[in-house]
């Protein structure tokens, strides 16, 4: 699998890109297993009051958590593009500028004796 890390605003964020032949997490709304490439990832946005504090850029933004949407893909291009067009978005919904956010992406073998 595929960590992918964002970091833009003093933060990261980071998702899993699971590669063709790993088993992506099953739950209501994960795409079809027969996609090769599954990327999973918080979405977030910024609230008024509630939800969780965090420092971006030098301020505090309160987060308000959705649901993983997870998407599936047939190429690991489309994958890995999509995953980073994610993190930009989530980025720029609590104000940080999404061409700011640079990319970390890290190869992380699965423990299979689990």
């Amino acid at each position: 699998m595929l960590m992918v890390c964002g970091c833009a605003g003093d933060t990261e964020l980071t998702g899993t890109l699971y590669e063709r032949g790993e088993r992506a997490p099953s739950f209501e709304g994960a795409p079809n297993e027969d996609a090769a490439y599954v990327w999973v990832c918080d979405e977030f946005y910024e609230v008024d009051s509630g939800g969780t504090s965090q420092q971006v850029d030098g301020r505090e933004v309160n987060l308000a958590f959705e649901s993983p949407m997870p998407r599936g893909f047939d190429t690991r291009e489309q994958a890995v593009e999509n995953a980073r067009e994610h993190v930009r978005t989530q980025f720029a919904r609590i104000g940080v500028d999404p061409s700011t956010v640079e990319f970390n992406i890290e190869k992380v073998e699965l423990d299979t004796d689990l």
